[in-house]
């Protein structure tokens, strides 16, 4: 079991940056597939970005803006967030899983609101 709490959104200019943390509680968080998923209004959830023992992962439209990182001592999942776009702006949320398949935890989402 581990739960999550994301924090680091807010209001942004169009161009400016980010950068989002999830704190997860538990003592195994560095075996945990981790990811960032994002859902705009009127949108489904998308996946934003992830980080394994194999490496990250991104999805098309945020390659080379976003990054994804961890920090194993600490708990804590973070995404970077660079060139922020209006259309960038949407609930994100960090999720957290054991191996491929659905993810299993989710923290409650913090609002990212970039302005043109």
């Amino acid at each position: 079991q581990v739960q999550l709490v994301e924090s680091g959104g807010g209001l942004v200019q169009a161009g400016g940056s980010l950068r989002l943390s999830c704190a997860a509680s538990g003592r195994t968080f560095n075996s945990y597939d981790m990811g960032w998923f994002r859902q705009a209004p009127g949108k489904e959830r998308e996946f934003v970005a992830g980080i394994n023992r194999s490496g990250t992962r991104y999805t098309d439209s945020v390659k080379g803006r976003f990054t994804v990182s961890r920090d194993n001592a600490k708990n804590t999942l973070f995404l970077q967030m660079n060139s922020l776009e209006p259309e960038d702006t949407a609930v994100y949320y960090c999720a957290a899983r054991i191996g491929v398949g659905n993810y299993d935890y989710w923290g409650q989402g913090t609002q990212v609101t970039v302005s043109s």
